[in-house]
């Protein structure tokens, strides 16, 4: 038998919604299941989504960092863009892709307290590009069930 963990949280999830919780009382009781089921259903969305998510991330910045590298003169901030636009996540395991996801977002934040300091225009085609995607990554971590 192989374990489908996406079906077992939505089976657990669906039966402390609509069957446990409308029998708990007091009511305070009955709201921390439901908020139980609640957390449950959104733990299977990032369950479903969470090697994608990362890869798509990381693969986006990487991306980014080629681009912008062309153009940064600062020569470490330079060679580190492009060491990390070069590089490839360890494994598709989510504690590998979190931890290149870290240092790419270490690397982001250098990036654009660096063209914050810049009046040119490819310092601000740089910026505006860095605020598109920490809102394209806002919304790739959304879930369906509740606005967290």
């Amino acid at each position: 038998m192989k374990p489908d963990v996406s079906k077992l949280l939505e089976i657990v999830a669906s039966k402390l919604l609509f069957e446990i919780a409308p029998n708990v009382q007091p009511s305070y009781r009955q709201s921390s299941v439901g908020l139980t089921g609640m957390l449950l259903g959104m733990v299977r969305e990032e369950f479903e989504r969470a090697c994608a998510r990362r890869v798509e991330e990381n693969g986006v910045l990487r991306a980014l960092f080629a681009r912008a590298a062309k153009s940064v003169a600062d020569t470490d901030l330079r060679r580190r863009l492009e060491s990390a636009a070069a590089g490839v996540d360890a494994s598709l395991l989510v504690s590998d892709l979190d931890k290149s996801n870290d240092a790419l977002r270490a690397l982001l934040i250098d990036l654009h307290a660096h063209v914050e300091e810049q009046d040119a225009p490819w310092a601000r085609a740089v910026d505006a590009e860095i605020w598109r995607e920490l809102v394209a990554s806002t919304e790739r971590r959304r879930f369906a069930l509740a606005p967290f």
